[in-house]
């Protein structure tokens, strides 16, 4: 038996949560499908950090967009979720980086994000556990962090709460022209249809052009103190924009436990999850020449997920141009924790035929290398 809803969404990561949780706002009969935890794919290998991103344009007005959402709704996530304002201190090692300082501090005034410059001292004072001699940085004191796993799930509880519903432990194997099919044969309709499976997006809409691209994450034991700001080294947009096999860049950001979360890797090596251990001792190394002490701390876990990657480094969201019944929520690589709200909230404008607070357009299937 057929069964029919208003909208499907396949993908139980935090993009496909935040999809079902503004859906949900307007429609009493959505699903998600996922097939195994939810939050347990690429969301659980997110560092967490909701940040505004001027690496373009157009993912500077989602980000922020997307975090202007998260300030919304913070106060109503639950404890387990962590929401907390670190702030993102962009580090600066010499006067050659500290030059561009200036010019990042405009960026994000243009967007109405307020920022700081630390000249090497305040630098020192403010993170006493960086390296001395570093030139300087920029802090963006509105960035935040949040557990995305339980955040997650949140999003979910509250859209089932609105009488959305959950399959769970069955595998989609194909979705388009309003129908998704399941490894076990049921068949489910609705008029409009979600891919927000990630980095496995493109095996069920064929054609889409992202791929995996694999990060490695490190967790210490418990240190508190040791770092209090989320810190990116100013030469972070360079490594993620990398397409070689392998970067790596410093990014620590500490914990409410008082642990330190170490990135970030990426590596093209398609679906393969073993730990790379070369590439953990290059990220300590990388993250010593930060943080001098960090690599006599006690690492208690090492993890690896997948990115979803596209080569314009912005998300597919919107509505495939063969078969507009599905839309793509995918493609977020590095800033799917933040950009899931604003995602799930572009989706929902799109299916009920809503205008949207940001212009859609530059993140379309249409026209892609224009923007």
């Amino acid at each position: 038996m057929t069964k029919a809803y208003d909208a499907i969404v396949v993908g139980g990561g935090i993009v496909g949560c935040a999809c079902a949780f503004y859906l949900s706002e307007h429609f009493k009969k959505v699903l998600l499908i996922e097939k195994g935890p939810i939050g347990g794919g690429s969301t659980a290998a997110g560092m967490g950090h909701v940040v505004a991103m001027d690496d373009s344009p157009a993912q500077f007005r989602l980000t922020k967009y997307s975090q202007d959402l998260w300030n919304g709704l913070y106060p109503q996530l639950d404890a387990n979720c962590e929401p907390r304002f670190t702030g993102t201190m962009w580090v600066a090692t010499d006067e050659e980086e500290f030059a561009h300082v200036g010019d990042k501090k405009q960026s994000y005034a243009s967007y109405g994000v307020r920022t700081e410059i630390l000249d090497s001292q305040s630098l020192a004072d403010a993170e006493p556990s960086l390296r001395k001699g570093l030139a300087g940085g920029l802090l963006v004191p509105s960035d935040s962090v949040i557990y995305p796993m339980t955040a997650a799930s949140w999003m979910l509880n509250h859209a089932i709460q609105r009488g959305a519903t959950l399959i769970q432990g069955k595998a989609v194997v194909s979705m388009g022209n309003e129908q998704v099919s399941l490894a076990d044969g049921t068949l489910l309709t609705a008029k409009h249809l979600v891919n927000a499976t990630g980095d496995r997006a493109a095996s069920l809409t064929h054609g889409l052009p992202i791929e995996p691209r694999k990060g490695h994450l490190l967790i210490t034991d418990r240190y508190p103190g040791m770092v209090r700001h989320q810190l990116i080294e100013l030469g972070y947009l360079k490594s993620a924009h990398e397409m070689s096999s392998e970067s790596v860049a410093f990014n620590a950001q500490p914990r409410a436990t008082g642990q330190v979360l170490l990135g970030s890797s990426r590596q093209f090596v398609g679906w393969n999850p073993e730990i790379d251990r070369k590439l953990i001792s290059k990220m300590v190394k990388r993250a010593e020449d930060y943080l001098p002490e960090i690599g006599k701390l006690s690492i208690i876990r090492t993890w690896v997920g997948f990115r979803a990657t596209t080569p314009d480094k912005l998300p597919i969201i919107g509505p495939t141009e063969d078969d507009p019944s599905v839309l793509i929520a995918a493609g977020h690589e590095g800033l799917g924790i933040t950009t899931s709200v604003g995602t799930g909230r572009l989706i929902a404008d799109i299916v009920a035929g809503l205008d949207s607070a940001i212009d859609r357009t530059p993140y379309g299937l249409s026209n892609r290398e224009a923007h």
